[in-house]
């Protein structure tokens, strides 16, 4: 397994080289630049400020310079965040979206394998029409609908929670963006389990556990509940890189200062070095968590073997 795991690192070299090459050429494609303001700058300063980031040399050139500042761990300097670096912007940036979106996470895949549990030992029951009503409202309704609802319903109106802001990790301000997020997750979820059980409780190796006078307790723990979790960890990389996409919303709502608005900002401002900073981050994580849902997925079953 070991040996596995090493290959598919290495092979994710070219992968990541491919990622950054073609998100370095589409940023410099971009009609305007990071110095492009409504107060214009003469013409001595705007050069003295090519100079500085190396604006000036030819693409090829910057792009080589990028290249070794980023296998030296060196994101590089900020275009319009003044006197930070990008390693220092997504240090600051990085816990608040770690803490946000894997706690949202958890808890999406706790209490949607709960429900998904439940709603399949229960089909065409009026729970298993909940839990697919609640499956379709999530995939249905998009989560910059669901988050201003949240604050308007728990932050305006009944003032139970802060409608937005954050201050250093105070539960009250996490509380609504954990909640969108999970939300949006446990749909999936949910649905997926539900559907994964369902099969699974058709096989033969199931019916010889009844016959055999098994409580469906110990079926479902002994038996059903692994082989049935295999989709939901298919499922759950791509879930967890989707929950970026998402925390871009959740973070503009809810006013959060993680890599949400860090992107947003970046995106907008022309920020080359933080846009591609991010993009190399959320690369790296989706290629180490695809690496472990392979690895999980021999845990799960023993006909697997790398």
């Amino acid at each position: 397994m070991w040996t596995y795991a090493l290959r598919r690192l290495l092979a994710t070299i070219p992968t990541m080289l491919a990622v950054i090459t073609v998100c370095y050429l589409l940023l410099h494609a971009t009609p305007g630049g990071p110095f492009d303001t409504e107060r214009k700058v003469s013409e001595a300063v705007l050069a003295n400020l090519n100079a500085k980031y190396h604006l000036d040399l030819p693409l090829w050139q910057q792009y080589l310079y990028y290249l070794k500042s980023l296998l030296q761990g060196d994101l590089g300097a900020s275009f319009r965040y003044a006197d930070w670096s990008v390693n220092e912007l997504v240090a600051a940036a990085l816990p608040v979206s770690l803490t946000i979106g894997g706690i949202a996470i958890a808890l999406a895949l706790i209490i949607g394998v709960a429900l998904g549990i439940t709603a399949a030992l229960r089909q065409n029951s009026l729970i298993d029409y909940l839990v697919m009503l609640l499956g379709n409202m999530g995939h249905a309704i998009p989560s910059f609908v669901i988050g201003p609802v949240l604050a308007l319903v728990f932050g305006v109106w009944l003032h139970w929670l802060p409608s937005g802001g954050w201050q250093d990790f105070k539960v009250m301000y996490m509380v609504l963006p954990i909640a969108l997020l999970t939300l949006i997750n446990m749909a999936t979820v949910a649905r997926v389990m539900r559907g994964s059980l369902i099969e699974v409780l058709g096989g033969n190796f199931i019916r010889t556990a009844k016959a055999k006078g098994l409580p469906m307790r110990t079926i479902i723990r002994r038996h059903a509940l692994k082989p049935a979790l295999l989709p939901v960890v298919s499922v759950m990389g791509p879930l967890t890189i989707s929950s970026i996409a998402s925390a871009v919303v959740t973070e503009t709502v809810f006013s959060l200062p993680g890599l949400g608005k860090l992107i947003v900002n970046g995106a907008a401002n022309r920020d080359y070095t933080l846009v591609l900073g991010l993009v190399v981050l959320i690369t790296v994580f989706a290629v180490l968590l695809n690496l472990i849902v392979d690895l999980v997925y021999a845990m799960l079953d023993p006909k697997i073997r790398y």
